[in-house]
């Protein structure tokens, strides 16, 4: 039985969805209760699978300079809404406040690191400066996870147990970061718990890719969506700032 009955813009849309679900969770519930959780945890399909498509079109772009213009282009009309959106949860300020980077900043230095790890033919030189753009990336949304996500797609190279192990490792370290130490048995537990739930939507983005992937693009609509997928985060983004400050 053929598994592979999704293609890339299929799986796109339920990123953007599931990106959808995280922010209004993060915006707008109470941090801590069973909803909050389910709408977050289930968010972090989104920029896995964001990064795995990043690696992977990096290859097949007509033209990665105005592949990287385009990313710079977004990444610079989101900032304003990301920041609308997200700054009472990231610095308390109840309009907006610079809160870091967009994700599609973190995308266009992930997109950097391709670039490196294709042209320059120096290796200190490369390692140097794919550090670099990570370091970069902690003032931005998804700060060093973009980064190592991206990395291990492209060292994956296409095949399918590198791709299935990098979502592995991914998951792992995301769990790890979520892990706040607690004093007493059944905190502990709780925590560790909690730390492999807010994995699970990286390992679910995993499944998808390795098993229901197909490799292919819509057969129609492919402007549109290609369109739709680059303004779906800013507008989505303004539109969540307005209304989290419309309901102070």
């Amino acid at each position: 039985m053929n598994l592979k009955v999704l293609n890339r813009d299929i799986i796109k849309y339920i990123a953007m969805f599931t990106m959808l679900l995280n922010h209004i969770g993060n915006i707008f519930t109470e941090p801590g209760t069973l909803l909050s959780t389910i709408l977050v945890d289930i968010g972090y399909f989104t920029a896995p699978v964001m990064c795995y498509f990043l690696a992977e079109g990096y290859h097949y772009t007509r033209s990665k300079r105005k592949y990287a213009e385009r990313l710079a282009a977004f990444a610079l009309l989101s900032e304003i809404p990301f920041c609308l959106a997200f700054s009472q949860l990231y610095t308390g300020e109840k309009i907006i406040s610079f809160c870091g980077f967009n994700m599609i900043f973190t995308l266009l230095l992930c997109f950097g690191i391709l670039y490196v790890r294709e042209t320059v033919p120096n290796e200190l030189t490369r390692g140097l400066l794919i550090a670099g753009l990570f370091l970069l990336s902690m003032f931005s949304d998804w700060a060093l996870l973009a980064p190592m996500f991206t990395l291990l797609f492209a060292r994956a190279e296409g095949n399918e147990r590198k791709i299935r192990n990098a979502f592995a490792v991914g998951a792992a370290v995301f769990a790890l970061l979520n892990f706040a130490p607690a004093s007493g048995a059944a905190s502990v537990i709780l925590q560790l718990a909690s730390a492999a739930a807010s994995a699970l939507g990286i390992l679910i983005a995993g499944i998808v890719i390795v098993y229901f992937y197909n490799g292919k693009r819509m057969e129609r609509g492919r402007v549109f969506s290609k369109w739709f997928f680059y303004l779906f985060y800013p507008v989505h983004l303004l539109l969540l700032g307005i209304l989290r400050i419309s309901i102070l």
